[in-house]
């Protein structure tokens, strides 16, 4: 309720106010802190040309309250800044499909080739009360609990099939959640996040898109183990890697008690696995750097769209910084 009642307030602000922060929030930054703020921009808005508007585009000074508020109200945000003449595409919801033109959305297909294949999905920190929940664990992780932990809903067969396999594991506490479905025998009453952490390992299962439990988890003292992400979001889940921000499991996840086994024996490696994890989490810790990354994107669209001059842009459109060396700064 606070996120939407502060989102709502802030709306009875005059957006003039908002677009004079811009310049102010880039002239306070350091050389090192535009570097990396320019590298992310890069990973968010991939679309390097020029591109036209389709019909859809809505005037910033059209764009209206409807009925996915979390993601307006995040989206509101951000565009308020800019001229209301300026027009944009945006798709809400879980988008795991690549737009036919530049469109901001929150979720996109994970693709890791040259050049990439969904450059025309932009990414903004939507739905943000949803998914960016960073836990405050002070349980180490060699007091916690052996076993692994799952809880949500189950509308898709990969999340089924996993229960199936490991719902009556007398190792693990994996069940669905969903109230209406106490019938079923994989259902597990709630857990809250907090009861969830007492346990060594989480496990971490997309649905529709990406999972909404990976971020606080990632932020935890307990070890991500998940199959290989295949869409990403704000969080940047396409530069996650392998053994070391999470442990990987098979589709199926087959090899789940197999891995939970391998590192319940070796605690030094899956605490190594946790702090890398912990850092990737906590570039996103700061506010005031995640509102000026927001701005930037969408300066860049507004730019390459043809509705602002390039003279315009407060930092260059594109970082100097190659593709490598991002990857290395977000290790």
């Amino acid at each position: 309720m606070r996120f939407y009642a502060g989102g709502i307030a802030s709306l009875l602000l005059p957006d003039s106010l908002y677009r004079q922060r811009l310049d102010r929030l880039v002239e306070s930054l350091s050389p090192m802190q535009r570097q990396a703020v320019l590298a992310r921009v890069d990973y968010y808005h991939r679309q390097q040309n020029p591109f036209d508007l389709d019909e859809a585009a809505v005037r910033i000074g059209d764009f209206r309250y409807e009925r996915r508020g979390a993601y307006y109200l995040d989206a509101k945000r951000v565009v308020r800044h800019f001229d209301p003449e300026l027009r944009f595409n945006y798709r809400f919801g879980d988008v795991t499909w690549v737009a036919e033109t530049p469109t901001i959305v929150k979720s996109r297909p994970i693709c890791r080739q040259t050049p990439p294949s969904n450059a025309n999905n932009l990414l903004l920190k939507l739905n943000s009360v949803r998914h960016f929940h960073f836990a405050n664990d002070r349980l180490r992780h060699t007091d916690k609990k052996t076993g692994v932990v799952w809880r949500g809903k189950c509308f898709h067969e990969h999340r089924a099939a996993v229960l199936r396999q490991f719902c009556r594991h007398p190792r693990m506490d994996i069940g669905q959640s969903h109230a209406k479905r106490r019938h079923q025998s994989d259902y597990r009453p709630y857990l809250s996040i907090e009861a969830q952490l007492q346990y060594k390992f989480v496990l971490s299962l997309e649905g529709k898109d990406v999972a909404t439990n990976l971020k606080w988890i990632l932020s935890s003292n307990s070890l991500c183990l998940m199959p290989p992400p295949r869409y990403e979001t704000w969080f940047m889940e396409g530069t996650l890697e392998p053994y070391v921000h999470y442990v990987p499991l098979a589709e199926d996840c087959h090899d789940l008690e197999e891995k939970m086994d391998y590192y319940s024996a070796r605690p030094e490696e899956a605490e190594a696995i946790i702090r890398n994890a912990n850092a990737h989490v906590d570039r996103f810790r700061d506010t005031r750097l995640e509102h000026l990354i927001s701005l930037l994107v969408m300066h860049r669209y507004f730019v390459l769209s043809g509705q602002l001059s390039p003279r315009s842009a407060p930092l260059p459109l594109h970082s100097e910084i190659s593709a490598s060396a991002a990857r290395n700064n977000w290790a």
